[in-house]
């Protein structure tokens, strides 16, 4: 066996696909060596960690040497959750406040990727055990508004598509990218001046209304799945706590329109039955889990209620919120929400027992690392958000089409449980 103990770590500045700086850590074992890097969100849930301290790069690079490396040299890396358990205990914090969410999901990461490569094994595998077979599912945004729109395009931030009825990973990400292309023709015949442009996800970025939005991506799931044969649906992430103004959600581009939580269940179930959406994460704000509760009692299986910013991967936020009153039955998880791997299996795990779906996230400002295919796979999730077109993009879907490869064939299967709760 390899000696996996932790003999030294390292850090640095690097970017992100916005251009944004994050930290990207090195981890030296005594028979491994494992490298990670941080992603950071656009629009961040008020529950999520602190993502550098005093917003500092510096400092938080600072931290890491003087505090973070010398503390976990000498741990054994195969025992995640001591090395993650040991940077909570180096922080002293709820929130990663003293050492920084980014330099604690970069380093809980780097362990990670250093122990699978010192067995000589996937980091999926490492993560999830032999026996993981299931790959997830991929969502994409394909029309982006909201802020990753700049807030030029429609007020929800995210139109998405998930070919769930696709029979292998390969198929699932062709047709997505189909209804990506797709979908840029109607865009063009709706508005002729449009040239194409994109947000940060890939999404194409177009000024347009939520109702031209959905009508366009339901055309093109529609006109794509009947040719590949096989079911496409379609979602919205609607960032609702960026709509809420304490009272009213405000559709700023639907002509100032605003929505009061009731008229806002109303709108949001309107758009369920109308376009068959089979994902809406975030329709009302991220302190209104009576409204969550309220929609996934109202559309049963048939949707699924999505907590982002509701819960942001917080296991005593789905516990307390989400699972005693019913709010939600889907999970994002965006470990770096909540700083360590140790920390988002916890959420997945709970969530699973509970009846909810998880749903493993990238975020705006990713970065070019295929880890987060890796954890999708590792920690079962049905769904991996990952968008359809960007570098950044591409490198997890690529990533998940060599895992199935590495299973083998017959040995790789896409995740049963989400095909057979949308044909429920």
């Amino acid at each position: 066996m390899p000696d996996t103990t932790i003999e030294d770590l390292g850090i640095r500045k690097i970017f992100n696909s916005r251009g944004e700086e994050t930290v990207e850590v090195e981890t030296y074992l005594t028979d491994g060596y494992g490298r990670a890097a941080a992603p950071a969100g656009a629009s961040r849930g008020s529950h999520e960690v602190v993502y550098f301290p005093n917003d500092n790069v510096d400092l938080a690079i600072s931290t890491f040497e003087k505090s973070v490396a010398p503390d976990l040299m000498g741990l054994d890396a195969s025992i995640q959750g001591e090395v993650d358990t040991r940077l909570e205990e180096i922080d002293g914090t709820e929130n990663f406040s003293r050492i920084g969410g980014a330099v604690a999901i970069a380093t809980s990461m780097a362990v990670a990727r250093a122990v699978a490569n010192a067995l000589e094994i996937p980091l999926y595998q490492h993560l999830g055990g032999a026996n993981t077979r299931d790959l997830p599912y991929p969502l994409g945004n394909v029309i982006g508004g909201g802020k990753h729109s700049r807030g030029l395009g429609p007020d929800i931030q995210e139109f998405l598509v998930v070919s769930y009825g696709a029979q292998d990973i390969y198929t699932a990400i062709k047709a997505n990218i189909e209804v990506h292309r797709t979908v840029f023709k109607e865009l063009v015949k709706a508005d002729p001046a449009f040239t194409g442009g994109r947000n940060d996800e890939g999404a194409w970025s177009a000024r347009i209304s939520t109702s031209t939005a959905l009508d366009i991506l339901s055309k093109a799931a529609k006109e794509v799945s009947s040719k590949l044969g096989f079911e496409i649906g379609i979602g919205v992430d609607m960032a609702a706590s960026t709509l809420w103004n304490g009272e009213k959600y405000v559709y700023t581009n639907e002509g100032g329109i605003s929505r009061t939580p009731k008229e806002q269940l109303e709108f949001v179930k309107g758009l369920i039955e109308k376009y068959g959406l089979v994902y809406v994460e975030d329709p009302f704000h991220e302190e209104d889990f009576r409204s969550f509760a309220e929609l996934t009692d109202s559309v049963g299986d048939k949707c699924l209620v999505v907590g982002d910013d509701l819960f942001t991967t917080n296991p005593s936020r789905l516990s307390r919120g989400g699972i005693k009153e019913g709010a939600a039955n889907a999970i994002i998880v965006k470990p770096d929400q909540i700083g360590t791997l140790s920390r988002a299996w916890e959420a997945v795990r709970l969530a699973v027992s509970n009846g909810y779906t998880p749903v493993v996230s990238h975020r705006s400002g990713d970065t070019e690392y295929d880890t987060l295919a890796h954890i999708a796979v590792g920690f079962g999730a049905p769904i991996i958000k990952s968008g359809v077109l960007g570098g950044e993009r591409i490198t997890k879907l690529n990533e998940l089409i060599r895992i199935q490869d590495y299973m083998g064939g017959r040995a790789a299967r896409m995740n049963q449980l989400l095909a057979q709760r949308f044909r429920h």
